[in-house]
């Protein structure tokens, strides 16, 4: 059976976020923030609801959207305003991996073959509000979409065979074992997991111990697993999971091994203080667990983390800033080229620079962008059709250059790409 997934709903509405459909109380401000604080405790996909009520409040809305997509990497679910087709494709297009739509709208059930069609069932959800919304449209559902968000938390046998996430009320810990006991449901959102925000991960592992399968952190290796040093304490060297920047080098014992685990936030060891440390208590500068991995003698752990603020306590982002030797290299790791790149492309549009191509290319616009772009294209046509690997090596990176000149261009970024890759 598959694990049971925590979905924290997000009702987004003037560039805030509110507590529900009907109540106006104010959560955040931050919309994106508070997504990635999710995801970062725990949250296995998330919901956002687009509650804006015309053109320049949605294209708000699609913008956060993007934006958080962007920031967090689970799965969201886009829902609201859609309309048309096209709205779907927004959707999509701001990063969501599903859209969601509404039962209670009969244009939004007329869609529903079409857009499975145009972008696979597989990224089609729809929304209810009662059984009857369900079993009137069941077998364009079956057919054609992934699953339903349930409206409310009334789980009947009619369900079977469907995916659903149930989104509740107000909703204890023993109403939600429940909930999620039955085989149709797949997650749980709505108040039971904004309401435990905070402590997601606890939640959780109180599930996991209740019988249901969620997706907590589970180490095959117990602490009397690794080799030690004299102190007890095992070494920790710290990378950021996005970039592989080492971050810091720390130490565990038991305690704060086992903490870590439990509560995805690293948790060390201060030799100087002689106590547990929790990375961030005291700066607000966490650390959030995204892989832990021993090395080959079993004596250092590597901990991947999405670190926030700085790690080192100077206010440097790295503890490793102070150059003992360095040979001047040119990268080669595909990604962090691309990315030192399109910097140089962003710094030229911010401050140009007197006979720079990468100007002359802005200052003409999008027009002569796109020219560019597709006489690369085209050029790679040609050099393939020769014998002479090197040239089509070469125009390959033409292309690619102009290419990422149109990215800066339209506002996207390299994380924008990798990250509709990653979704295909």
């Amino acid at each position: 059976m598959a694990q049971k997934m925590i979905i924290p709903c997000l009702y987004l509405k003037d560039g805030r976020l509110y507590e529900d459909f009907s109540d106006e109380t104010k959560i955040s401000d931050d919309p994106v923030g508070y997504a990635m604080k999710c995801c970062n405790l725990g949250a296995d996909m998330l919901i956002i609801f687009d509650q804006s009520y015309d053109d320049s409040s949605h294209d708000e809305a699609l913008h956060i959207m993007r934006e958080i997509n962007r920031s967090v990497d689970i799965p969201v679910i886009g829902a609201g305003n859609i309309k048309r087709s096209e709205d779907v494709k927004k959707i999509l297009y701001a990063g969501c991996r599903y859209a969601a739509l509404n039962l209670a709208k009969q244009d939004n059930i007329d869609l529903i073959e079409e857009v499975s069609k145009r972008f696979s069932k597989d990224k089609i959800f729809v929304c209810a509000d009662a059984l009857e919304q369900v079993l009137e449209s069941i077998d364009l559902i079956r057919e054609y979409t992934y699953g339903v968000l349930l409206l409310n938390d009334n789980v009947a046998d009619s369900y079977k065979g469907l995916k659903l996430i149930p989104i509740t009320g107000s909703c204890d810990e023993d109403q939600a074992v429940q909930i999620l006991g039955n085989d149709c449901v797949i997650g749980i959102s709505g108040r039971f997991a904004n309401d435990n925000t905070q402590g997601l991960r606890a939640v959780k592992n109180r599930l996991n111990d209740r019988g249901i399968d969620t997706c907590i952190f589970k180490s095959p290796y117990r602490f009397d697993d690794f080799k030690t040093n004299s102190d007890g304490h095992i070494t920790v060297v710290v990378q950021d999971y996005k970039t592989n920047e080492v971050l810091m080098v720390a130490y565990m014992n038991e305690e704060a091994y086992n903490k870590t685990i439990e509560t995805g936030i690293m948790t060390y060891y201060s030799r100087s203080r002689n106590e547990l440390w929790v990375k961030g208590d005291t700066s607000g500068h966490y650390q959030y667990v995204k892989s832990l991995t021993a090395d080959c003698d079993m004596d250092t752990i590597l901990a991947k983390v999405a670190q926030i603020g700085n790690a080192c306590h100077t206010g440097s982002y790295s503890c490793f800033f102070n150059d003992i030797v360095h040979v001047d290299q040119k990268a080669v790791n595909p990604l962090t080229v691309f990315e030192d790149v399109y910097k140089v492309i962003i710094d030229r549009k911010n401050n140009p620079k007197e006979g720079s191509y990468t100007n002359y290319l802005f200052d003409k616009g999008i027009d002569k962008i796109l020219k560019k772009v597709g006489e690369e294209a085209t050029e790679i046509v040609i050099a393939a059709k020769n014998p002479d690997k090197e040239e089509v090596k070469y125009e390959i990176a033409d292309f690619l250059y102009h290419v990422m000149v149109l990215m800066a261009e339209c506002g996207l970024d390299w994380t924008d790409i990798t990250k509709e890759l990653a979704n295909r």
